[in-house]
């Protein structure tokens, strides 16, 4: 079976310029994945797409300036919230392609995604009202 939603992330504490930047890539493609799926949650729950969020949408560059040990949090939160989701979503998609009503299990996901990604969020450093820490 194919992963949606990317591959593991390497997490270690000296690594190369190349290796960080694969590992952003990666965690800003895992993110990406994780959104698109929240939205296939979302609408198969009923509810109402969710307005864009600024600091949800900006995540992967927000996060690639942070301090290590918040990056390696969110790499860690990202890994656990597609292993839920995955596995989440195939189920769903296979109880409405049968017709049946998936809603009342596509809103227990939808609550566990929200609750996950809100805990992600959480790792981003203060920007404060000027935006994000530019400087070392």
């Amino acid at each position: 079976m194919s992963h949606i939603f990317g591959q593991n992330v390497r997490h270690t504490g000296d690594i190369s310029a190349s290796e960080a930047m694969a590992n952003a890539s990666a965690l800003s493609m895992r993110w990406a994945a994780l959104s698109e799926a929240g939205k296939v949650v979302c609408m198969l729950a009923g509810f109402e797409e969710e307005r864009s969020d600024k600091r949800a949408r900006n995540f992967p560059a927000l996060i690639r300036d942070a301090e290590p040990w918040r990056r390696d949090l969110a790499s860690t939160g990202c890994a656990d919230l597609a292993a839920v989701m995955e596995p989440g979503i195939a189920a769903l998609l296979a109880i409405n392609a049968r017709g049946a009503d998936c809603t009342a299990a596509a809103s227990a996901l939808w609550e566990e995604y929200t609750t996950a990604r809100a805990s992600i969020l959480g790792l981003l450093p203060p920007s404060g009202d000027m935006g994000p820490r530019r400087s070392a």
